[in-house]
C-alpha cells in the first residue's frame, strides 16, 4: 500500500498552476520537494474532451481570469501534453517524490495508467461520472476521491461503482471537500469529514481550498489520512487557481505543522512520558513536618504540612499517617518517610 494509515499523506496540488509551462511545472516540483510533502499532483486532460465550447466559467474563474474568453479557451492555455507528463513523472522519480496526476477524460485515464502511478486521484466533478469511475475502479489500485458539491448519497453511489468495478474498499480514501475557490470558512464544515467516516467506515481525508493553512492542520488533528492543498510559485500569477493556493513557504509551513500535529496526537495510552518523568518529584508534593517532633510523639494534623518536593510520602496517605508514632526525632520542614514512623 502506498498510503500509510498511521501517517498523514500530504499532496501538494500543483494542478494547472504551471500555466502550460514545463519550466514552471519543474519549479513547482522542486518547491514541493523543498516543502517535504509526500506527493506532487498535476491535472491531465485533453481540453476538447472535457469542456464544450458552450461551457461557462465558474464565478471564481471569471474573477481571476476575466470574462472575455470561454472556459474551453481558458483551459486550453493550461494544458500539457502526454509527453510532458511522462517527462515530469521521470523528473519526480529522479528526485524521490511521488508523481500524481488527476485525469479528466478517458484518454487521460488510459495514458496515466501507462505511468503506473499506483494511486488515482478522482476530482469532485467526476463523482457522478459512472464510466469514468468504472474504468478507474477496474484497476484495483489505491483511490482517493474528493467529494465537493456532494451528498452522502453521491458518495455512496460512487463507492459502490468503484467497489463493484474491482477496487477493494480498503484501498479507497474519501476526501471531504468544498468546491469554491477560495472556500469561505463558514462553508468548510470540517466535521462532515467525520460524518463520512462514520457513514461508510472508510479512510478519510480533506482537500482544502481555504486561504491559509489552519483548516488543513485541523483536519489532520481530526484524523485525516490524506491532506491535499493547492500551491503556486506566486499568487499574483495569471490563472484560475493561483489566488486560492499557497506559496512555497506557506506549503512548507503547513507540512511542518501537520507533522507536528501527528507527533502531538500520540497514542491513546495515558501514562507519564519519558520527557516529564523527571519532573514528577519537582512538581508534585509530599508530606513534610510543620514543626519539630520528638521520638515517641503521636502525629497530629498540626504536625504535618504538604509541600514540594514529592519524593516523600504522598498526600494521598495523609489520613493513614495521622495517629502514627514517630520512631526518632524529626525536624521542621523535613520530608516524612515511611521509615520514620510506626504504623498504627
Amino acid at each position: 500500500m502506498i498510503l500509510n494509515r498511521n501517517k498523514v499523506f500530504i499532496i501538494a496540488e500543483a494542478g494547472v498552476n504551471h500555466n502550460g509551462s514545463m519550466d514552471m511545472a519543474v519549479k513547482l516540483i522542486d518547491a514541493a520537494i523543498n516543502a517535504k510533502v509526500d506527493a506532487v499532483k498535476f491535472q491531465t486532460f485533453i481540453a476538447e474532451n472535457v469542456i464544450s465550447k458552450y461551457a461557462e466559467k465558474a464565478d471564481y474563474q471569471k474573477e481571476s481570469t476575466g470574462e472575455n474568453e470561454s472556459q474551453l479557451d481558458m483551459v486550453k492555455k493550461l494544458q500539457l501534453s502526454f509527453k510532458n507528463f511522462t517527462e515530469l513523472k521521470m523528473y519526480c522519480d529522479s528526485k524521490g517524490i511521488m508523481f500524481l496526476s488527476t485525469p479528466f477524460d478517458m484518454a487521460s485515464v488510459d495514458f496515466l495508467a501507462t505511468l503506473k502511478m499506483g494511486l488515482w486521484k478522482i476530482p469532485s466533478g467526476e463523482i457522478t461520472n459512472m464510466p469514468y469511475l468504472q474504468k478507474i475502479g477496474s484497476f484495483n489500485e489505491e483511490v482517493i476521491f474528493s467529494t465537493g458539491m456532494s451528498t452522502l448519497g453521491d458518495i455512496e453511489n460512487a463507492l459502490k461503482i468503484l467497489i463493484d468495478a474491482g477496487t477493494s474498499k480498503e484501498k479507497i480514501t474519501v476526501l471531504h471537500c468544498n468546491t469554491e475557490y477560495p472556500t469561505p470558512m463558514i462553508d468548510v464544515n470540517l466535521k462532515a469529514m467525520l460524518t463520512i467516516k462514520g457513514a461508510f467506515d472508510i479512510n478519510i481525508g480533506y482537500s482544502d481550498h481555504t486561504l491559509g493553512i489552519e483548516v488543513a492542520i485541523a483536519a489532520a488533528a481530526l484524523g485525516a489520512n490524506v491532506i491535499e492543498k493547492h500551491f503556486t510559485l506566486d499568487k499574483s500569477l495569471p490563472g484560475p487557481d493561483h489566488k486560492a493556493s499557497l506559496e512555497p513557504q506557506e506549503l512548507k509551513a503547513m507540512t511542518a505543522a501537520i507533522r507536528n500535529t501527528e507527533l502531538a496526537l500520540g497514542s491513546r495510552v495515558k501514562l507519564p512520558t519519558s520527557s516529564e518523568k523527571k519532573n514528577i518529584n519537582i512538581a508534585r508534593k509530599s508530606i513534610h513536618l510543620a514543626k519539630n517532633i520528638t521520638k515517641g510523639a503521636v502525629i497530629t494534623t498540626d504536625d504535618l504540612i504538604i509541600k514540594r518536593p514529592g519524593n516523600g510520602i504522598s498526600p494521598m496517605f495523609l489520613n493513614e499517617i495521622i495517629g502514627c508514632v514517630v520512631k526518632h526525632d524529626l525536624t521542621e520542614d523535613s520530608i516524612l518517610n515511611f521509615k520514620d514512623i510506626e504504623w498504627k
